[in-house]
């Protein structure tokens, strides 16, 4: 399969430079990078050409409509998404190309992550504390995991059936929620999955952190990332959604959801 990676930036030169050398030391390299330029003022699309990626120019700043028009643009069958200031493990196209050949139900996969500038000491504990709770928390509300776009891939397909219903010009919402939502809906109470590889780190910047304000900021997006999509937002729906037979159980009291399966037969899937 063919895979391209999207790299949405602006004015983020240094950065972008250290993330496309980390492609370039892929054991298994990529088919084509798209860097998406939003409006730099920097060199960073003279540093994406010299790198021999291709550049995709979206007047419109914000993440969200970068990266969507990265992700169109893509020519491959498999698209990885990473951030400017991301630097990605050696195996990192390798081994989330073969997380799809392997599981076919697979429609997106994202990684783990450390802090490569957070303070000696605290790397482990920031991102243990937020690349996990993120995980855990946003799927607990999505009923399935979330993606994370400073580390992800998806199936070109996928993207194709939710292009036109992801929110590309709100800049008041995490797109990479925005994007598990649609996802999250091609495959709840179907076969399909959005994994989270843990085992495969990339490394990402602490730099949100050193923002002030920023963190109050990111949870409010992190809300309006679901009540934009309404009762398909709510978390109650979406379990309901997924697997309504071992959610009645856990309300219920009424025993397990894998014993409520088996009597119900196939119906339950």
């Amino acid at each position: 399969m063919r895979v391209s990676v999207v790299i949405p930036v602006r004015d983020d030169a240094r950065h972008l430079e250290v993330c496309l050398r980390s492609l370039a030391r892929q054991t298994v390299l990529p088919d084509e990078v798209v860097v998406v330029d939003n409006g730099s003022s920097d060199d960073s699309v003279a540093v994406a050409l010299a790198a021999g990626a291709r550049v995709l120019h979206q007047p419109v700043v914000g993440i969200a409509a970068a990266a969507s028009t990265g992700y169109d643009g893509a020519l491959g069958d498999l698209v990885g998404r990473c951030d400017a200031d991301s630097v990605l493990p050696r195996t990192w196209v390798e081994e989330l190309s073969r997380t799809f050949a392997e599981r076919p139900e697979a429609v997106a996969v994202s990684t783990g992550a450390r802090f490569y500038d957070a303070p000696v000491g605290l790397q482990r504990i920031l991102s243990l504390g937020y690349v996990g709770a993120y995980h855990v928390l946003v799927g607990a509300g999505l009923a399935h995991w979330p993606l994370f776009g400073s580390t992800m891939m998806m199936r070109r397909s996928a993207w194709e059936a939710v292009r036109d219903e992801v929110h590309r010009r709100d800049i008041g919402l995490h797109d990479d929620m925005d994007l598990a939502v649609h996802l999250g809906d091609l495959v709840l109470g179907r076969p399909g999955r959005i994994v989270w590889r843990r085992d495969v780190v990339a490394a990402i910047s602490a730099r949100p952190f050193a923002r002030g304000g920023r963190q109050w900021l990111r949870s409010t997006r992190a809300v309006r990332s679901f009540a934009v999509h309404g009762r398909d937002g709510v978390p109650f729906v979406r379990w309901w959604r997924r697997d309504p037979f071992s959610l009645r159980a856990g309300l219920t009291g009424g025993g397990s959801g894998g014993a409520r399966r088996a009597r119900s037969g196939p119906r339950a899937r």
